[in-house]
């Protein structure tokens, strides 16, 4: 009779698990169709921002001003809102970010003045699609498979990158901005639907959750020890600091790509955007296919040795460029190098710290993208006006061969001790 008891329990748990397995599967594809969306809508407002600014009387300088008070408020919203989405759950976080882009395309329809344009940039403090997402992802993949996982949310990008340009043009050309952001309203409004139909209101463990309200029971979404804790987990300052040390040169190239495109190499709107198209259809390549298999296959910090070495020899690459076939050719290894670093140092960080955590550790990360685009500009600015372009791939060049030699370093010594 035992013997029969256990051959049937063991098929019964075989289902269960097979059924859990499947459900996991099929809320990360559905993440990933959101993920997608959102990048379509987020690269429609960029074919539409610009061209409404300048109808509205915007010069190059306030422009600017708009572009950076984004960069300010969702620096100060990401730690929240990764706060936000341990506490109260990943659809909670979801929902949040979708309905906050639905009424940010709602306020850039009615935008009649200039004043309007700042103010439908003020629900970006909650626009955090991509880090819920990679909530969602994180809570659901198993920890040797995460960083796979998570660069499929890099693929998602890239379609969306395609998509948002080519829609966004074709609607702001033949029926205005302001239907295009209508679209986009209604887009995010889809999203939202897919978000409260198939995200379950929390992804993490049993034993997160358990854990979790045991150490955020009266706790604030902003809590600043929260994030000082955090820090002190062992490798987490260190790997939070190269982050954002070795991305704020290549992040300063990002920011200031447009003016270089414009004024560099002299490319009209519709050159531009067969550039970035172009841009998405290699990062699509890259992370669909090139870094999951890296990750499967090789040790983190190998990796991430490796994509800090490539960006280095890219930065100098970029400062001796003179046409746009340059350009093109070195975006490929960028594009690998930058999306690989971005993957693995977000790996390693929601691996360092405990699984209630992972939310509040991946909103600290995407407000190293926020600070970058606060302080890129500036710095990108005044590097370009006096120096020219050669100074910014110099920058991302050094910057990227001191922190490879460092971490070169730190391994070396570390197999001496581990021969002794």
């Amino acid at each position: 009779m035992k013997r029969e008891g256990g051959t049937s329990a063991a098929p019964a748990s075989s289902t269960t698990k097979t059924k859990e397995e499947s459900h996991r599967m099929r809320v990360i594809f559905v993440v990933y169709i959101i993920a997608v969306l959102d990048v379509t809508w987020m690269f429609l407002s960029f074919s539409v921002t610009p061209y409404l600014a300048k109808k509205l009387g915007f010069d190059t300088l306030w422009f600017g001003y708009l572009q950076t008070t984004v960069g300010v408020i969702q620096l100060i919203g990401g730690p929240m809102f990764g706060r936000f989405g341990d506490l109260f759950g990943a659809r909670a976080a979801l929902s949040l970010a979708c309905a906050a882009t639905t009424v940010f395309f709602g306020l850039l329809a009615a935008a009649n003045h200039p004043f309007m344009l700042f103010v439908h940039k003020l629900p970006t403090v909650f626009m955090h699609v991509i880090p819920a997402c990679q909530m969602v992802v994180t809570d659901l993949s198993e920890p040797d498979k995460r960083a796979d996982a998570l660069s499929k949310l890099g693929l998602c990008f890239g379609i969306g990158m395609v998509v948002g340009s080519t829609l966004g043009g074709h609607l702001s050309t033949h029926y205005g901005e302001t239907f295009a952001a209508c679209v986009g309203a209604a887009g995010s409004a889809f999203s939202l639907i897919l978000v409260l139909c198939f995200i379950p209101k929390s992804t993490k463990s049993e034993a997160s959750r358990s854990s979790s309200k045991s150490e955020n029971k009266n706790q604030k979404v902003f809590n600043v020890g929260e994030i000082i804790r955090l820090m002190k987990f062992p490798g987490v300052m260190r790997i939070f600091l190269i982050k954002i040390i070795t991305g704020l040169p290549s992040g300063i190239f990002q920011v200031m790509f447009s003016v270089i495109v414009m004024d560099f190499f002299k490319l009209e709107a519709q050159q531009n955007g067969y550039l970035m198209a172009y841009f998405g259809i290699v990062q699509m390549v890259v992370q669909g296919g090139v870094i999951g298999r890296l990750t499967s296959r090789f040790p983190e910090k190998s990796l991430l040795l490796l994509s800090i070495g490539i960006t280095g020899s890219v930065g100098l690459a970029q400062a001796y460029m003179q046409t746009v076939l340059h350009l093109c050719i070195t975006v490929t290894p960028w594009v690998f190098s930058l999306s690989l670093f971005s993957v693995i140092t977000d790996t390693m960080l929601t691996k360092s710290v405990p699984p209630s955590d992972t939310g509040t550790m991946l909103g600290l990360c995407a407000s190293v993208q926020s600070l970058i685009r606060t302080i890129g500009p500036t710095i990108g600015g005044f590097l370009y006006m006096n120096y020219g372009l050669p100074s910014i791939g110099l920058l991302e060049f050094f910057v990227n061969l001191v922190v490879f030699v460092y971490l070169l370093y730190r391994q070396l010594k570390k197999a001496e001790k581990h021969k002794e």
